[in-house]
């Protein structure tokens, strides 16, 4: 079974060298019963498009199935059948050791929010931490991609 390996960071905006070259995502969630921990969801990057289904949390790893589809219909099944609004980020990636670490720089209802995140061959994988790299919010479920669109960060107490 395909599993993710991902721990999520947030981010130090004024401290990291962001190179030019981001890419728009935008991605919808299809709507599932409250009681599943599964999603499943369509991504547009760029001129690909990617249909994902990904399973519960266990710490930093998930199962994860992901799949390239014609961009035409994932741009019908986003308008369709996915919850709006939809989650919307600029993604950069930036080389660090061996690992490459991806950007989220949100737009829209998470506009503010900024994560880091780097895929690991292994849980106990050695990582470099750059120094733009804040708290670690790996097991705070209200980071996952699919909770910000039901409770984006603009609604966030900040106190």
């Amino acid at each position: 079974m395909p599993k993710e390996i991902e721990r999520k960071f947030l981010v130090n905006l004024n401290e990291i060298p962001l190179p030019d070259n981001g890419e728009l995502i935008k991605q919808g969630y299809f709507p599932i019963a409250s009681n599943v921990k599964t999603v499943v969801r369509i991504r547009v990057k760029g001129s690909n498009a990617f249909l994902t289904i990904k399973g519960e949390n266990k710490g930093a790893v998930r199962s994860e199935y992901e799949y390239a589809i014609p961009i035409n219909e994932a741009e019908e099944m986003l308008e369709e059948m996915c919850q709006k609004p939809f989650i919307d980020k600029t993604r950069y990636e930036i080389s660090a050791g061996k690992h490459i670490w991806e950007i989220d720089i949100f737009h829209g209802d998470n506009k503010g929010l900024v994560i880091a995140e780097i895929e690991l061959s292994e849980e106990s994988d050695k990582f470099n931490i750059p120094g733009w790299v804040g708290e670690e919010v790996t097991n705070d479920p209200r980071y996952y991609n699919s909770n910000l669109l039901l409770n984006p960060y603009r609604k966030w107490s900040t106190t």
